[in-house]
């Protein structure tokens, strides 16, 4: 196949540009527009299903497909794509009776697909299609059918599967939407699929993940000298010292103090721990988020605050550095 490449045109690039995006915007409002009590059954047909979602599609309808795999398997509903031609050869035997199997195909007429329909139907499963053609083979022998018609493709061609694909990824994301919606899914559960990515750690770390406990924690008795203070400070490498009453945190002292105390011209020597401690130290609780916690450093602007149990005992302490080597900020 030989190709006569044309000298760029700026101005014909940026148009066939805009052309694309309002002929796909137009295919997805006119599917919006078919949408009807088909849509209401295929939700409640993949919520009474006992197992799960096999997504099917040749060639682009079955990259697409993926993706809606891959979205419906993230938002709460279990699901994974399956090759309509490497299902002819052995891998319907992950199709099982309870599944739901989602036919992706804009004609409806891929011979794969046609040629799986009939072991499908014997296996007892529900198949929904979403298709351009409502009346082709898939269309004829799914149980339920989401229609993907569009005027014309985003090509200039009107060959390329452009605005046809566009309109079964928003059926496949509405479907999703519909799906999570219906269970219950909240943010919690997603982050549960997602623990490697930012929203996972922000809701799933807790405090108790990441705190520094037991001897790295900078704890002073209250008749310890001023500059002994600062030595523990030192060693410890949180920024603070912190006296207890009891197991309770009562006070604390902080680098910043001690800039403070020294630009002031204050001779430490002869001071005490409990003299240069200020009360009420900042607390987080150990069940907390880390988000929580990196939230209240950022409200008060400090780096470093205490971690408490239920009773209020001092068990840890978490540093803003602890919160960037975990990404939670």
């Amino acid at each position: 196949m030989t190709i006569d490449p044309q000298p760029l045109d700026p101005d014909r690039a940026l148009r066939l540009a805009a052309d694309t995006l309002d002929i796909e915007a137009a295919a997805l409002n006119a599917v919006k527009a078919q949408l009807d009590q088909s849509f209401v059954q295929a939700v409640a047909a993949v919520l009474a299903s006992r197992g799960r979602v096999i997504v099917m599609g040749m060639g682009k309808s079955g990259h697409v497909g993926r993706k809606i795999a891959a979205t419906l398997a993230s938002t709460g509903t279990p699901a994974f794509f399956v090759h309509p031609a490497e299902a002819a050869h052995g891998d319907l035997g992950m199709v099982q009776p309870g599944d739901v199997v989602l036919m992706i195909s804009n004609a409806g007429e891929s011979q794969e697909i046609v040629d799986v329909l009939p072991a499908l139907k014997r296996i007892g499963i529900t198949l929904i299609a979403i298709t351009g053609r409502p009346d082709s083979t898939l269309g004829r022998h799914a149980d339920v059918r989401l229609s993907s018609a569009v005027e014309r493709e985003a090509c200039p061609l009107n060959l390329a599967p452009t605005a046809s694909t566009a309109a079964q990824m928003a059926l496949g994301d509405a479907l999703a939407v519909a799906l999570l919606d219906a269970r219950g899914f909240h943010e919690q559960d997603f982050a549960r699929s997602h623990p490697g990515g930012a929203l996972g750690r922000k809701l799933l770390m807790h405090v108790h993940d990441l705190m520094r406990s037991g001897d790295a924690l900078p704890v002073v008795a209250a008749d310890m000298g001023a500059l002994d203070v600062m030595h523990v400070m030192g060693d410890k490498g949180l920024g603070f010292a912190v006296q207890l009453e009891g197991r309770k945190p009562a006070g604390i002292f902080t680098d910043g103090d001690l800039r403070r105390l020294i630009a002031a011209g204050t001779d430490l020597r002869p001071l005490h721990a409990r003299e240069v401690m200020r009360g009420a130290p900042k607390t987080v609780r150990a069940d907390a988020l880390a988000v929580d916690a990196a939230a209240l450093m950022e409200r008060h602007r400090i780096t470093s605050v205490l971690v408490v149990d239920e009773a209020g005992a001092l068990v840890g302490a978490l540093n803003i550095n602890d919160l960037m080597r975990a990404k939670v900020i």
